[in-house]
């Protein structure tokens, strides 16, 4: 079966074809790995700690004892119904593993395997894709249209709505995994149990954390053209494990608001009509370096640099490209051009 299309991806999860034995879900956005690997699990059975009807396997259990994978999917539960069998970390060294179960099933077990960052060129993925009873889901980051969806739908769920100016903060400030995206949810679905309606000031009292200060801080540098400033920043979020597709958005917001500035102080207007228009506001405590940014770029070199992180988001998003030096190597020639 070849892997399905993206509009059928959800509907897939939540009730995989009876003729599909093996799911393979992979890709690079961890958490929609975990997440769809959950679903399709329970999809067999609700509860997933259930012990008779649920086995977990690693990469180190295939390693150590390949037949363990065919053992578990024709083993039947001592208190009756089907199966899932999970792998964890399943890897191109896997695929006879699976290859062997898939051309001479056994059991009626449903076997959902996780796996990383698996290019077209794989056996694994390639293995799955083609195959006739099994499937292969790809699982990349969220898209801003995505995870607007993916908001929205999360507060329907819990009879909340959220204003235009809300949804668009929040959107800005998740990152490009499901799994931390579900979890600032959580932590905002929590906070507003006794209202109908999220406004901007809550995504602000939930969202604004750390993270987001330690991204400002390195925004700001760049745009001053401080390299020590910028480096220290940088560091900061690797250490913290912030993925580098959501730096290069943060700063894509940051430099496409200088441009707007830029554009309409070069239009006539002051530099404090301009700030105002923007939602949401910038942070008094970035007022003044904001301005002196402004008043340090000129509208070309903005372009440039806006094209600049245009294409280190993409080149970021490449297998095998080093995301975090492309997207750091970007940043200190858009701080060396504020010099």
């Amino acid at each position: 079966m070849t892997a399905p299309k993206a509009g059928d991806i959800e509907r897939f999860v939540e009730r995989p074809p009876s003729s599909i034995i093996a799911v393979l879900v992979f890709g690079p956005d961890r958490g929609l790995v975990t997440e769809r690997a959950n679903r399709l699990a329970k999809s067999v059975v609700p509860d997933l700690t259930d012990p008779f009807r649920v086995a977990d396997l690693d990469e180190g259990t295939l390693d150590s004892d390949p037949a363990r994978l065919a053992d578990e999917a024709q083993a039947l539960s001592m208190t009756g119904g089907r199966r899932v069998v999970r792998v964890r970390g399943a890897t191109n060294s896997h695929t006879s593993v699976f290859e062997a179960v898939l051309d001479q099933p056994v059991g009626d077990a449903l076997i959902v395997a996780e796996g990383g960052d698996l290019n077209k060129s794989s056996s694994l993925r390639k293995l799955f894709t083609e195959a006739d009873n099994a499937a292969a889901i790809a699982c990349y980051p969220d898209s801003p249209r995505d995870l607007a969806d993916v908001v929205r739908n999360a507060l329907k769920a819990e009879n909340l709505t959220i204003s235009a100016e809300a949804l668009d903060d929040a959107v800005s400030r998740l990152g490009s995994d499901r799994g931390v995206t579900r979890r600032e949810l959580d932590k905002l679905i929590l906070y507003a149990k006794d209202k109908k309606r999220i406004e901007l000031e809550d995504i602000r009292a939930i969202m604004g954390d750390e993270a987001e200060a330690r991204a400002e801080e390195m925004c700001d540098a760049a745009g001053e053209g401080d390299f020590r400033r910028l480096d220290i920043a940088l560091e900061r979020l690797w250490v913290a494990e912030t993925s580098p597709v959501a730096v290069v958005r943060t700063a894509l917001g940051h430099f496409q608001r200088l441009a707007q500035a830029v554009a309409e102080k070069n239009r006539g207007d002051s530099l404090d009509n301009a700030m105002r228009k923007f939602r949401p506001p910038v942070h008094f405590s970035r007022v003044n370096s904001f301005k002196a940014q402004a008043n340090r770029w000129t509208e070309p070199k903005l372009l440039a640099a806006l094209d600049m992180l245009l294409e280190t988001e993409a080149l970021c998003k490449t297998t095998g490209v080093p995301a975090e030096a492309a997207c750091g190597r970007a940043l200190l020639n858009i701080a060396a051009m504020a010099r």
